[in-house]
């Protein structure tokens, strides 16, 4: 019988949620790194070098992946025969106990994220507990953890469905995906659970993403089961759609796909699709009794030699003298490099710039002919001006679009991922332009901010309202001011070319 000190298992916890805030899982950057040697749209290409780029600079620094550091997810499996050396508390307290520490580790704080009372003052908890656990018991004398930090763009991506018996998974998957859209940071993986209840197909689901990328050496063996070949199905018609890294339009948009059943009842067919972002990150160890889990840090030349690199033909900005006539030049697609000064602000920010403007009150900052970026970063360490700085999803600020441009007076935005259409008909209407971050290079973008400083809402802490002063920070232009739209065009496109590519090795 294995006794398990509680503290291994608190600092296990700790420890592990620092190693994949800056290490991603080795499998995947390489998975990564053979989908960029196969891209052939100039612009996923460039997006996947930007994620691998920033991977190698995280590893290397010891900072955060992606700003968004996560929603700690833990499985545990407690074996049957471990007898703890305290009683005092419970599973879910000592992962909470574990992840307080990470988060406020001040020697790379993660950014909390997590809020109670979601339905109501949704007030952040300051330490990104609690976790979300879950809990088996399993034969035996170990402890085995499964941990994960989901960022909150993939989540909300999240899909249920209570298909019928006879329904094709594939199918649906292809039909969903499209819907989507691009916030959960392409290329990543997909993690579907099938059977079992509604929830418990929820929890498979996120379950299968702790896996290994595989589905090359399962191309290469063929499948050998009928969940075997639904993955190659999936993964091959998801790939076929052309959404491309960051939804850009290109070859890849799924890296693997994942999938865990359970039986279910003759009636039902439950099934759940949980995308994983570029920004990947999960650990896995076991405790024995002999000690804390042992984290062998990868090396740094597993990762490629891949670097990213801005073509001759970028549009250099200055922000402090760019005017809305000057923004009428830029094409979609476009590089443009942005320096100068912009603010930020995310959805509390909007929100109560909704409430102010209704209200008459004067803004904290005047927003006239300047451009927002989309953003809730990590606090700073060190001679840092600002931490880990990439975009959160776009459209969650649709529906203030109009506002932020007629009443508040901006000219340009700046996020992850695509606009919805009413915010792609407000963009042409007042012919601004909508520029586009990569989501999971946050500490690359970070490198491009010079000064940082909060102008209004301190009290939002991450979603305050900076000002941030940058120099050739790298954005696309996704939507011009004729509404040009590239998350719509770039698929298209694509979609087509590998239609004509298969139908070519085909014949």
């Amino acid at each position: 019988m294995a006794i398990i000190r509680q503290s291994d298992f608190i600092d296990s916890i700790a420890d592990s949620l620092q190693y994949i805030s800056y290490y991603h899982p080795i499998d995947f950057i390489q998975a990564l790194d053979e989908a960029y040697q196969r891209e052939k749209s100039e612009a996923a290409k460039n997006a996947i070098a930007q994620v691998l780029t920033n991977s190698r600079m995280s590893a290397q620094g010891h900072r955060p992946i992606c700003q968004d550091t996560g929603i700690v997810t833990c499985f545990v499996k407690v074996g049957m025969g471990v007898q703890w050396d305290k009683t005092d508390m419970t599973v879910q307290q000592m992962v909470d106990e574990g992840t307080r520490r990470a988060y406020t580790n001040p020697e790379n704080p993660l950014r909390a994220s997590i809020v109670a009372d979601p339905a109501g003052t949704r007030k952040n908890t300051g330490d990104n507990t609690p976790a979300v656990v879950h809990l088996d018991m399993v034969p035996g004398d170990k402890v085995e953890v499964m941990i994960a930090a989901k960022g909150g763009g993939s989540e909300n991506k999240s899909k249920m469905a209570m298909l019928n018996p006879s329904d094709s998974i594939a199918d649906w998957v292809v039909e969903t995906l499209p819907k989507l859209g691009a916030g959960w940071c392409p290329p990543g993986m997909l993690g579907i659970g099938v059977g079992g209840t509604a929830e418990k197909s929820a929890v498979l689901a996120k379950e299968s993403l702790m896996d290994p990328v595989d589905i090359h050496e399962l191309i290469e063996r063929g499948p050998q089961n009928a969940e075997e070949e639904l993955r190659l199905e999936i993964f091959n018609r998801v790939n076929a759609l052309g959404i491309g890294a960051q939804g850009l339009g290109g070859v890849t948009t799924v890296l693997d796909v994942k999938i865990k059943s359970l039986p279910t009842h003759a009636a039902s067919k439950p099934v759940t699709l949980i995308p994983n972002c570029a920004a990947t990150r999960h650990a896995h160890f076991t405790l024995d009794g002999s000690g804390p889990a042992d984290l062998t840090p990868p090396k740094l030349e597993d990762w490629p030699q891949v670097t990213f690199e801005l073509g001759d033909d970028a549009r250099r900005v200055n922000l402090d003298e760019v005017t809305k006539e000057d923004i009428q030049e830029w094409r979609m697609g476009e590089t443009v490099l942005l320096s100068g000064k912009l603010l930020t602000g995310r959805d509390a920010a909007h929100k109560r710039i909704k409430e102010m403007l209704a209200n008459g009150e004067e803004l904290p900052v005047d927003f006239n002919n300047r451009f927002i970026y989309y953003v809730g970063p990590v606090d700073p360490v060190g001679e840092e001006v600002v931490g880990p700085a990439g975009p959160t999803t776009s459209t969650r600020m649709d529906k203030f679009t109009d506002m932020m441009l007629e009443e508040a007076g901006i000219i340009g935005m700046i996020g992850k991922a695509e606009r919805g259409p009413e915010a792609v008909e407000s963009i042409r209407k007042h012919k601004a332009v909508y520029l586009m971050a990569v989501g999971g290079a946050a500490y690359l973008v970070a490198k491009a901010i010079k000064k940082a400083r909060v102008v209004g809402f301190e009290d939002l802490g991450m979603e305050a309202i900076y000002e941030f002063e940058v120099e050739d920070m790298p954005v696309t232009v996704a939507v011009d001011s004729d509404g040009q739209n590239a998350h719509e065009q770039g698929p298209a496109i694509w979609k087509v070319k590998i239609a004509e590519l298969d139908e070519k090795l085909g014949a």
